[in-house]
């Protein structure tokens, strides 16, 4: 941290719709202040060309480095701010399981780092209450099936939120079946809706994202969160249980 004990943060996509609710973030946090912002456009002149990332690292030495980008691109960000020792936030989804091993490898050992397909806290409550349904409701009683919307822009499809809440499910019963519906239109920022269907009854567990807020909200808990970490690789569930 900085001689006036403030958190030095950079932050990657600093020109897309996270990025720059992100940097608004960071600048109206009275324990953080923005060393450093990259894109591959510039967008306005405190931004740097991506392709100075390593070189601005290394000279900036910010604690965290925020990334929301995409996931060919968060790999090589993640293998970069590793090596200059810049622990990482990484709210980037749609990772092959080659590229979260490739990350994986990266950050072990080397810093701390945060990698999570959804940081709204709402979310990660979600989440848990998906496990304790999962748990509760026989597979054999109850059919699964998860629906989840997004605006038109988003490329992966399930998003990473479903993806998990899918693994949440299968981890607690591998024979359990799963239906899964995606929907890509208009400016939709972020539904998720989990049904355990059985004779006469079905129970519904819903998240709605009304702002890329929540995300955000996150996103600052866990730069705050992952600074006090040492080297490893953490998750919102970590977080969630220091909160």
């Amino acid at each position: 941290m900085t001689a006036n004990n403030k958190i030095t943060v950079a932050v990657t996509g600093a020109c897309g719709r996270m990025g720059r609710m992100i940097i608004d973030n960071v600048t109206q946090a009275p324990d953080m202040t923005l060393v450093a912002a990259f894109d591959n456009q510039l967008c306005t002149p405190d931004v740097t060309d991506a392709s100075q990332l390593t070189e601005t690292l290394e000279s900036a030495k910010p604690d965290v480095l925020v990334d929301f980008t995409v996931a060919s691109s968060s790999v090589e960000i993640i293998k970069a701010a590793a090596g200059a020792g810049v622990r990482l936030v990484v709210g980037t989804t749609g990772f092959t399981p080659e590229q979260h091993a490739e990350a994986k490898k990266a950050i072990e050992g080397q810093v701390a780092a945060i990698i999570s397909p959804n940081f709204s806290i709402g979310v990660n409550v979600f989440f848990q209450l998906i496990k304790n349904a999962s748990e509760s409701l026989p597979s054999e009683a109850y059919a699964a099936e998860l629906i989840e919307a997004h605006h038109k822009h988003k490329i992966d499809a399930p998003s990473g939120t479903a993806v998990k809440a899918i693994d949440i499910i299968k981890q607690v019963d591998r024979s359990r079946t799963i239906g899964s519906y995606s929907i890509r239109a208009g400016d939709i920022v972020g539904d998720h809706s989990v049904l355990f269907i059985g004779d006469g009854e079905r129970l519904e567990i819903r998240h709605q994202a009304h702002s890329r807020q929540a995300f955000a909200s996150g996103a600052m808990l866990a730069t705050r969160f992952i600074v006090k970490q040492p080297p490893g690789l953490y998750s919102m569930d970590d977080l969630m249980a220091s909160i």
